[in-house]
């Protein structure tokens, strides 16, 4: 298959970056932004706070939340969900494999699959063309080397993808299967129960036929969903006896950017923005919200489809209600790839060797940034 084909190629392009970025540092003993333990290469595929996901693969989540010096719980492996480290504890068991290998394996396996969903999502509502073009840009974009790392990032956007997927074909019980999944690899599933109650919606008051069936799996799907979405904290809570486990250990990231704060939903991205740009930066915000709209009502956006431009829509402010902008910020928005087959990028051959040729660019830029600057 044509996706297959552009991941296999886009593959070689970051393991040639990466290969070479790493082989660089070690002749030069460039220092890493993050502690690595171990050398390496896939060590250095595991960098960042994938060492969390091989504690939780190797032994498990802490009983205990660990607290720093003032008391305050410090980060923790309960940040993180448990299905990428089970997927890469079960090719440890069948190949023998460390850790940081399996994990890789696994991640670019999944890699692969996203790309190929990609591509037919954005094919059930674009040409053929486009959805190969949008395919290439998330492939070979600036942070196209996240698909092969040891994160779980490749495996949400599988399967947020493969719920799309499924939402555009009317499969709602296999796309509640996959979002409960979702929901367990990688914070973010709740923009799809969001999405889907959207759905119904358009569904209710639109023209297809939409008999009872279907009615029923939606609303059941969304509950299913939103269970599976909110589940975590309670878990953590039952698991090491602190009512906010969950949330402490999340708030424990935010303390280098802007102290020890209360969560207050919707309230993160001024929170940031006010502390570093003053009245510059809520202005800064509110532009950014502003330009975000206006993307998603563009015609060429909403060309995309109703299914689309509703998970975008839920997913940004998914990320607008809870999330504190940082280094990870870009890493985040990987699973607004299939609007990269609005024709704002595909409609001209400039326009998209354009755009392939600027990610494709700046992917070193961003290797450099993540490996030994600061890390998302």
């Amino acid at each position: 298959m044509l996706a297959l084909g552009i991941y296999a190629l886009s593959r070689a392009l970051s393991t040639t970056l990466l290969a070479a970025m790493y082989s660089l540092a070690v002749a030069n003993d460039w220092e890493f932004a993050s502690r690595r333990p171990e050398g390496g290469f896939f060590a250095f595929l595991g960098s960042w706070d994938a060492s969390f996901y091989r504690q939780i693969a190797e032994n498990g989540y802490p009983s205990t939340l660990p607290r720093d010096d003032t008391g305050m719980v410090a980060p923790n492996e309960w940040a993180f969900l448990p299905l990428f480290p089970w997927l890469a504890n079960g090719v440890r068991a069948i190949t023998g494999l460390e850790f940081y290998p399996a994990a890789v394996l696994v991640a670019t396996l999944c890699g692969a699959g996203a790309a190929v969903v990609l591509f037919l999502l954005t094919r059930a509502k674009v040409s053929q063309q486009a959805a190969l073009w949008a395919t290439a840009f998330f492939c070979c974009g600036p942070l196209g080397f996240l698909l092969q790392v040891a994160y779980a990032e490749s495996l949400f956007l599988l399967l947020t993808f493969g719920s799309l997927l499924a939402l555009v074909r009317r499969h709602y019980w296999l796309l509640t299967v996959l979002a409960m999944a979702a929901a367990f690899s990688r914070p973010g599933a709740l923009a799809i129960a969001l999405a889907l109650g959207i759905h119904l919606v358009l569904r209710w008051v639109g023209d297809e036929p939409f008999p009872w069936r279907d009615r029923i799996s939606i609303v059941l799907g969304g509950i299913l969903i939103s269970a599976a979405g909110l589940s975590w904290p309670f878990i953590a809570s039952a698991a090491t006896g602190s009512e906010n486990a969950y949330l402490e250990t999340e708030l424990a990231w935010w303390v280098p950017l802007v102290g020890r704060q209360e969560f207050v939903p919707l309230a993160p991205w001024f929170l940031l923005a006010a502390r570093w740009a003053g009245v510059a930066g809520i202005v800064a915000v509110v532009a950014v919200v502003a330009l975000s709209v206006v993307f998603l009502t563009r015609k060429s956006t909403l060309a995309l489809g109703s299914e689309i431009v509703s998970y975008a829509a839920s997913y940004g402010l998914y990320l607008f209600a809870v999330f504190l902008p940082q280094q990870s910020t870009l890493r985040l928005l990987m699973p607004l790839a299939p609007l990269l087959a609005s024709d704002l990028f595909t409609s001209t051959p400039r326009r998209r060797w354009a755009v392939l040729s600027i990610g494709a660019a700046l992917q070193p830029v961003a290797i450099v940034l993540l490996w030994f600057l600061s890390f998302p």
